[in-house]
């Protein structure tokens, strides 16, 4: 891993840094659903926080380093966008987010809850906000899978499924990559004999094309349905990571998605966003190898229409 640009120390720094509400989330073998996937499985729900989601984490650790007053701008599907607000408003600093025009109106409510200027646009939100950023001096265009210390906030994930005995496989959605590349990080340093997998979908295939050949590949959305994973050009740097981090790629489809939803709430008692289901699809459809199985429910910021319910 000499040539990771990720640091172990940091991901250490930033359990001392990060909000506590969004560290030592809870993670625990649930019977019912054991039996559902037919195996054990260790299970950590990141949705019990102010964001429903794991991303305050890498948020935080980001804009710890900046300048009081900045203007942090990014492009989101949603909950990266929830934790960039929460930090910046933490941090003094003033978020411009821009969404793309399809985007939750479950998430759009949450971003403007938390007091950052939204804007949706047609096409690739991430290109409208670069351009935005590259207006001012003041402004800060911050990439969720490109920048370090996003995906080493993420890493304290990594930490805390550590401390568990016995896991050997840990199966984690992927989207732009910085949760699986800071969690695998500690994980190999720590536990190197634990397989991390990553999870994507057949509607959004572009980072595990992109794994698979070691570069970044540009690939279509068929549709918007786990917003959470679905890039269409994945960053050099995280495709880099990866590589060099993770064991396998699977994917899953969207009824796939829909089931685990169903699953985690019958189970769980915790309704996940189709991304955040993502690693339960995983376990419930792949023959992924391993005795002691951990995934990650990592977000729950559900339009609850999809699953038949009023939202």
């Amino acid at each position: 891993m000499t040539d990771i640009d990720l640091q172990l120390d940091h991901v250490a720094e930033a359990a001392k840094v990060i909000d506590p509400v969004f560290l030592n989330s809870p993670q625990y073998s649930d019977e019912q659903l054991n039996d559902r996937l037919g195996r054990r499985v260790l299970v950590k729900i990141e949705t019990l926080n102010p964001l429903r989601s794991f991303k305050g984490r890498g948020a935080e650790y980001f804009a710890a380093g900046l300048e009081p007053g900045t203007t942090v701008v990014c492009g989101t599907s949603g909950n990266f966008g929830q934790a960039v607000a929460f930090a910046a408003r933490k941090y003094g600093l003033r978020a411009e987010l821009f969404v793309p025009a399809g985007v939750a109106p479950v998430k759009l409510r949450r971003m403007k809850a938390l007091g950052a200027r939204v804007r949706r646009v047609e096409g690739e939100a991430k290109v409208a906000a670069a351009a935005f950023a590259a207006e001012a001096p003041d402004r800060v265009f911050v990439v969720d899978g490109r920048e370090p210390a996003i995906s080493e906030g993420a890493g304290t994930i990594g930490m805390e499924l550590a401390r568990v005995k016995g896991i050997d496989t840990v199966v984690l959605p992927v989207g732009d990559g910085a949760l699986i590349a800071g969690v695998a990080l500690w994980l190999k340093a720590h536990s190197p004999d634990v397989r991390v997998v990553g999870v994507g979908t057949t509607s959004a295939p572009a980072m595990e094309r992109s794994w698979k050949a070691g570069k970044p590949i540009t690939a279509d959305r068929a549709n918007w349905f786990a917003g959470g994973i679905s890039i269409r050009t994945p960053e050099p740097e995280s495709v880099r990571r990866l590589r060099s981090l993770i064991d396998d790629f699977v994917l899953v489809g969207d009824d796939d998605l829909r089931a685990a939803m169903r699953l985690g709430a019958e189970t769980l008692g915790v309704v996940p966003e189709p991304a955040g289901a993502a690693g339960l699809a995983a376990l419930t459809v792949h023959d992924i190898p391993g005795d002691f199985a951990a995934t990650v429910v990592t977000g729950a910021n559900a339009d609850l229409s999809v699953l038949g319910m009023a939202g």
